[in-house]
Parts: C-alpha cells; sequence; structure tokens
C-alpha cells in the first residue's frame, strides 16, 4: 500500500482534569510502589493497565470499607461526601484529585439544595460525577438524559437545572428554552467545562480534512461515544478503536489522508501507536 498521510488532533486527548489525576498517581507510584484508586481512574483500559502495570489498585466502594489505613486516589470525577466520612472512619488518606470544573459544580450544588430549591441534573445515569453531585442532595435530586424523561416527571414551577460537566452546551440551552416555553421558570446554571464541550467544534473541522478518520476511545466513555458520532456525522468515513491492533487495513485506499483524534479520556501516547500502526499499513 502506498504510504497513508496520516495526522494526530493536536486538540484530542486528556483535558486537564485527567491530566491532573494522572500526574498525582504517576509522582505517587514513583514514591511508594503502589495506590489504590477509587474507580478506574480514566475510562481508558489501555492507560488503566499501564498504571495498573506500575501498582496501581482499582478498588470499588465496597472494597473501600474494608481498607484500613492506606492512601486511596479520589480521580476526577470526583465522589459524594459519604465518601470522605467512610475514609474518616476507616483512617485511610485520600488524595484528592477530583477536577477543580466539578468540585465547583458540587459546591454549587450543595448551596441550591441547602436553599431548598428543586434541583434537576442533565447527566448520565449511574455516571461516577453524577453520584457525587447526587451525593451533595442526599441523592433528592432528578437525574435525567433527555427532555423527554424529565417531562415524565411531575415538575414545580420553578426549576433549577444543572448539568453534568461534559454535556453538550447546545443540549443543555435547548432543555432550558423548551422547559421555558412550556411555562416553567428555569434558573440554568451553566457549569459545562468549556474544554470538553468545545471539542464538538473542534472535531467537526479536524475530520472535515480527511479522506478517513481514526476516532481512539475507550468502550466505557460516554464522552468517547458523543465525540465520535461528532466525527462520523461530519466524515461517514470514521472508525472507532480502542487500541492499534483493532485497526483494519481494508479500511484504508492507497495515498489516503487519515486523521487520529480521540476522546478526553484517550491519552496521546495511544494516539500515537495507532499512527505508527497506520504507517506500517
Amino acid at each position: 500500500m502506498q504510504r497513508l498521510n496520516v495526522t494526530i488532533d493536536a486538540n484530542s486527548g486528556f483535558c486537564f482534569g485527567v491530566v491532573y489525576a494522572i500526574q498525582m498517581a504517576e509522582d505517587l507510584l514513583d514514591e511508594q510502589g503502589y495506590l489504590y484508586c477509587l474507580g478506574d481512574i480514566v475510562h481508558n483500559d489501555e492507560e488503566v493497565q499501564r498504571l495498573q502495570e506500575r501498582g496501581l489498585r482499582i478498588i470499588n466502594h465496597e472494597q473501600l470499607r474494608e481498607l484500613r489505613n492506606e492512601a486511596v486516589l479520589i480521580r476526577a470525577h470526583g465522589e459524594p461526601p459519604e465518601t470522605y466520612q467512610m475514609a474518616l472512619q476507616n483512617n485511610l488518606t485520600l488524595i484528592d484529585a477530583s477536577c477543580p470544573v466539578v468540585l465547583k459544580l458540587q459546591n454549587r450544588i450543595k448551596t441550591s439544595y441547602d436553599k431548598k430549591e428543586p434541583i434537576f441534573i442533565y447527566g448520565k445515569h449511574g455516571h461516577a460525577e453524577v453520584l457525587g453531585l447526587l451525593g451533595q442532595t442526599n441523592n433528592d435530586a432528578i437525574v435525567f438524559e433527555t427532555i423527554d424523561e424529565l417531562l415524565q416527571h411531575e415538575l414545580p414551577p420553578k426549576i433549577t437545572l444543572y448539568s453534568q460537566t461534559t454535556k453538550s452546551t447546545d443540549n443543555f440551552y435547548n432543555i432550558k428554552n423548551q422547559l421555558q416555553t412550556k411555562g416553567y421558570e428555569v434558573e440554568a446554571n451553566d457549569t459545562i467545562c468549556r474544554q470538553v464541550s468545545n471539542r464538538d467544534k473542534e472535531l467537526r473541522k479536524f475530520a472535515a480534512n480527511f479522506d478517513k478518520v481514526v476516532f481512539v476511545s475507550g468502550t466505557k466513555s460516554s464522552n468517547g461515544k458523543v465525540l465520535y458520532q461528532v466525527c462520523k456525522n461530519t466524515n461517514p468515513n470514521t472508525y472507532f478503536i480502542s487500541k492499534a491492533d483493532e485497526l483494519q487495513p481494508e479500511w484504508f485506499a492507497d495515498g489516503d489522508s487519515v486523521g487520529i483524534c480521540g476522546a478526553t479520556s484517550t491519552p496521546m501516547w495511544l494516539m500515537e501507536q495507532v499512527r505508527d500502526a497506520l504507517l506500517k499499513l
């Protein structure tokens, strides 16, 4: 095959919150050789495996209850208050790598809850960040994924609206506008991370420039699913992979220009591996 022309999207890869968490983990692994982490540090199996090989020990909340006298990393998604209470009871040192954008959102939701406002959160059910947000309200807030789901609830005349930090700003404001059209008073708190939400616009521009696009992401990443669809809608010749050995030579033709991009949880080293594999086809 004639050599492919391959370009990695400079704007893809970890957001600053994930960079911060992984740097903190690596520093502690260098110091002590192992470190407990509550949940996958990032929604990318390849990166998790790399850090596990360096000594990262992934635990869940059940295992946290049994742990004593250890240090535990809180990942960028944040945690509900009960996690911090459990740490005190079990003499655990929490290394808090919660993203500052998430922490700010948690604080705002807690303030609204203390004012007894009816809180509705646009987010993914069961997502780690959303569980942390719900925890600020003693799990009283309503989480919804679509306007149709929200409208199935009996809504109060005045609604306090929040969003998971990685949701689409367009969708958030569409929900706000639809509620206002139906006569509800909406206090919309836009706490969406612009470093994440701006990526869909950047990716549309990027994907349009190539014959083929390879989107690299972990299958657990909700952000990855959304951004892959953005690329696919812009360039139908977009392929989703999680690692280099999933590439199929038949996807490409001689001399194709190929763009490589990824989710906010996709490490740059993984996209570089994909580039190197493409150049060997």
